[in-house]
Parts: structure tokens; C-alpha cells; sequence
């Protein structure tokens, strides 16, 4: 084993801020990652591996300067062992924070059943369709098995091997003097397989682009950007992994009658000035028809008068919004001499000055 201390360019007091930032610096300069190929950079990669983590550990440190790379002291004595084979197992765990993960982090995670993507689809309605609710199909591009390998990869009539350079392990360890170094197998990349003639369709993924469609059911109620969640319906897992879930997003189209705020339902009601000032019964529309509505005497433009329980529906059963009747007094952009006369009489005995407090 080379001396650990020379390796990482650190002197043999450097402190250990010193140390994991040489080895930092190291590891980023000569990762296979970076250096896909060049088997020099490899080697330098496991020296500088295997240096860290005897420098890094306390104990192991401690015992290396006292009894050298042999375990045993430079003035001969009693034999001293680290306690036989170290594997430093998935590299991805060590390196992850620098390199997004590496190679030797997927070797592991690849066998291991990983959770297929989440994936968004929209579905558009009408204003109409949102209070009412309506089940409707939603067409969504999956990754689905090939249906020329059924999903082995493999080319029909033949089938993946085990790897021969790692038995089936999908990883492979070196002997670096004291310790064994697991790496991802080069030959199956971490799989344990390999395809020895990949399927024509989907080259060797075992996958292909797919369009499903899924029944989903909108609820009554739902606005604009509602989310809703069918579990399970997304990117199928990996390796026995559970499949991601899809999220339906729902675009509901502006009403022309209706305003929205929450479950309430703004409708704008046109009265006359001699309803607005005398006060009347008018109908006012609610999505479950015409409903009777009584405007005080002397309301002013703009006035909300409510209707309870009788706008959309709250989400989750809950009973309904209220429609909120605003009060728009209508002028008359002409007038009959009958009606102007009786407008300049009214006028003759009306009293106050409604601006008088603009400039008090």
C-alpha cells in the first residue's frame, strides 16, 4: 500500500479539514465519471479512495502512523490487522454531494425496486361541467414493456445472461492492500445482466412510449387548478418498484354569468331606479334555476344581497356556496316623453345634494 499521506499531497500532521479537502479535490480531478475509459485515472481514483478513508477514521489513522501499512510496528513486534477486508459498499452515498450521484451509488439502487415517476396531465371543463361534476377519460404517454420482448430487452427468442465478469453481483472488488474496493461492475453496470442482442423496437430498454387512457371521475365542485390524484396511474417502478402517481389538473373555462369566489357565485342584477328606490321582487339565476329575490327599498348600485346555499358545491360534500345577487341599477340610455316628464317632476321635489360631502 502507497503511503496515504503522499497520496493525498497532505503532510503527516495536516489536520482533518486538510485532509478532506485534498481528498475533495482528488476525487473530483480523477472520478471514472470524469475520466470514462482511462484506466490510469481509475487506479489513481481507488488510491485516493482507499487513503481518505484510512485518514478519515480517527482509530484507523492512529494505528496506521504507529504500526506502518503492514500492521505491524518498523522496530518488528506483535502483528497488528484492521480486522481483515473493509467493502465501502455503495459509492454513491460517499459521493453523492459531488457528483449528483456517481456510478458505484447505482449499482445498489438499480436492484433494488425504485418508484416509477409522478406525471401531470390537464383535463379542460366548462364552467358548467365544474359545478356539476362529469367522469370523463384522460389520454396519458407512459413508458409501458415493449411489446416485441415483453419488457426483457432482449431481442424475441433470446433472453438477458448472467453478467460473466461479476457472476450475477453487479458489483466487482479489488483488493486495495488493506481493503476491498466494491465497485459497479463495468461490463452490467450494476445490473447483473446483460444483453447480449438487445430487442430492434426498443433497443434494449425493455420499454416503449405507450398512450393510456384512465377514467377519472371530476367531483362536483372543482375550480380552477384543482389537483387531483390517481394513485399508482403514472411511470411504472423500476426492478419491482411501485409505479408514481398521476396528477390531473383541472382548467375551467370563465363563466359569462358568474363570478367565483370559493363556493360563493357573484351574479351582477340589473334593477330599474324605481326598484332600487322603492324596492321590488326579482329573479335572480342560481345553477339550479331562478330563484325569488327581494331588494330593500333605497339599495344603492353595487349592494350584495345573498342567497344562501345555492352556489357550487364545496368540495368533499359539504354542503354548497351562497349566491351573492350584486345590485347593478339600470339606466336608460333613452326615455319616452311619458317617462322623461315624470323623471323632471321627480327631480323638481328631490332633496339634498348627493355631492354635498365631496367638498365638506
Amino acid at each position: 500500500m502507497t503511503n496515504p499521506y503522499e497520496t493525498l499531497g497532505v503532510a503527516k500532521n495536516a489536520s482533518a479539514d486538510e485532509i478532506k479537502k485534498a481528498y475533495r479535490k482528488l476525487a473530483r480531478q480523477y472520478h471514472p465519471d470524469r475520466n470514462p475509459g482511462d484506466k490510469a485515472a481509475e487506479d489513481r481514483f481507488k488510491e485516493v479512495q482507499t487513503a481518505y478513508d484510512l485518514l478519515s477514521d480517527t482509530e484507523k489513522r492512529k494505528q496506521y502512523d504507529r504500526f506502518g501499512a503492514n500492521g505491524r510496528p518498523g522496530f518488528g513486534g506483535a502483528n497488528f490487522n484492521f480486522g481483515g477486508d473493509f467493502d465501502l459498499g455503495d459509492l454513491g452515498d460517499i459521493f453523492g454531494g459531488l457528483f449528483g450521484g456517481a456510478r458505484g451509488g447505482r449499482a445498489r439502487q438499480e436492484r433494488r425496486g425504485v418508484r416509477g415517476d409522478d406525471l401531470e396531465a390537464t383535463v379542460n371543463l366548462s364552467f358548467e361541467d365544474s359545478l356539476e361534476g362529469i367522469e370523463t377519460k384522460i389520454p396519458v404517454e407512459v413508458d409501458a414493456p415493449c411489446r416485441e420482448c415483453g419488457g426483457s430487452g432482449a431481442q424475441p427468442g433470446t433472453a438477458p445472461i448472467i453478467c460473466p465478469e461479476c457472476n450475477g453481483r453487479g458489483v466487482k472488488a479489488e483488493s486495495q492492500g488493506l481493503f476491498a474496493l466494491s465497485q459497479p461492475c463495468p461490463r452490467c453496470r450494476g445490473n447483473g445482466t446483460v444483453i447480449e442482442k438487445p430487442c430492434p423496437k426498443c433497443h434494449g430498454t425493455g420499454s416503449e412510449r405507450r398512450t393510456k387512457r384512465y377514467t377519472v371521475r371530476i367531483p362536483a365542485g372543482v375550480k380552477d387548478g384543482t389537483r387531483i390524484r390517481l394513485k399508482g396511474k403514472g411511470e411504472p417502478g423500476a426492478n419491482g418498484g411501485p409505479a408514481g402517481d398521476l396528477h390531473v389538473v383541472t382548467r375551467v373555462a370563465e363563466s359569462p354569468l358568474y363570478e367565483r369566489r370559493g363556493a360563493d357565485l357573484v351574479v351582477n342584477v340589473p334593477v330599474t331606479y324605481a326598484e332600487a328606490a322603492l324596492g321590488a321582487k326579482v329573479d335572480v339565476p342560481t345553477p339550479e334555476g331562478p330563484v325569488s329575490l327581494k331588494v330593500p327599498a333605497g339599495s344603492e348600485d353595487g349592494k350584495l344581497l345573498r342567497i344562501r346555499g345555492r352556489g357550487a358545491p364545496k368540495l368533499g360534500g359539504s354542503g354548497r356556496g351562497d349566491v351573492l345577487a350584486r345590485v347593478r341599477i339600470s339606466v336608460p340610455k333613452k326615455l319616452t316623453k311619458r317617462e322623461r316628464e315624470a323623471i323632471e317632476e321627480l327631480q323638481k321635489v328631490e332633496r339634498g345634494n348627493p355631492r354635498e360631502r365631496l367638498f365638506s
